[in-house]
């Protein structure tokens, strides 16, 4: 299954992500994390979530070829609401969510990220929105999050990557491990929260969300639709078919320089 949940005796509940080779998730892929997250917050027995993942990366968004080998619009409509789904659920997850990243975190990853209460990271973890090579648009809401205004915009407009470094400076990642000591790291946080009063916790995520500056579900939206007028124009098509025709993968390390 690429999309796991166990709940640990101490109320931590671990969703893992494995979807070989690079964790590009189909459209149903995107629609399990969401029903693992939504059912993880309405398990009372739940105290706190880590979403997390097997391989070489955390995640490296829409499968791509799913897309390509797709008749008309299905896919891509689906890609699109399995991600606003996947993404709401992290957001609205009636407890906290942990995201222990690991190796690349691209696209539709950020977009899971972006969402989640809590990052911790690999020394290995990069972060990087490239929908622009491949003629969409997405998860500039959740990378806004993790980084400052005109950094995000230049990540958006230039397709580069950032290093979990430079997210520790913005304090929007807690911490950097070594990738061996990732698990144990999001565990470690995972374990503070669990032993609060589950009730105040969940009042809690409740209240923050409820004080955020930005609706992040309705400005994902407003994202997509420009994708949609890509995808309309042949825009998407065009780039879509030179990105798979080149040796890079959307898990290509660009950097910010």
């Amino acid at each position: 299954m690429p999309i796991t949940s166990e709940l640990r005796d101490d109320g931590i509940r671990v969703v893992t992500m494995s979807a070989p080779p690079v964790n590009a998730l189909t459209v149903q892929g995107w629609f399990d994390v969401a029903a693992a997250l939504d059912e993880a917050g309405a398990d009372m027995a739940t105290k706190v979530v880590v979403l997390r993942a097997e391989g070489k990366g955390f995640n490296a968004g829409v499968d791509i070829k799913e897309m390509q080998n797709t008749t008309g619009f299905d896919a891509l409509i689906g890609a699109n609401k399995g991600c606003f789904a996947a993404f709401r659920a992290v957001y609205e997850c009636a407890v906290p969510v942990i995201a222990a990243v690991n190796g690349f975190c691209v696209g539709g990853g950020v977009g899971l990220v972006g969402n989640a209460d809590c990052v911790v990271a690999s020394d290995d973890a990069y972060f990087g929105v490239p929908e622009v090579n491949q003629g969409a648009l997405g998860a500039a809401t959740h990378m806004a999050r993790l980084v400052p205004q005109h950094m995000m915009r230049t990540l958006y407009f230039t397709a580069r990557t950032i290093p979990a470094s430079a997210l520790v400076q913005f304090g929007s990642v807690l911490e950097v491990v070594p990738r061996e000591e990732l698990d144990e790291a999001a565990l470690r946080v995972a374990r503070d929260i669990a032993a609060k009063d589950t009730r105040v916790i969940r009042a809690a995520k409740e209240a923050l969300n409820g004080i955020d500056p930005i609706d992040v579900n309705k400005s994902y939206r407003w994202e997509q639709g420009f994708t949609f007028e890509l995808n309309l124009m042949g825009v998407s098509d065009e780039l879509r078919d030179e990105f798979a025709g080149t040796d890079k993968a959307s898990t290509t390390k660009g950097g910010t320089r």
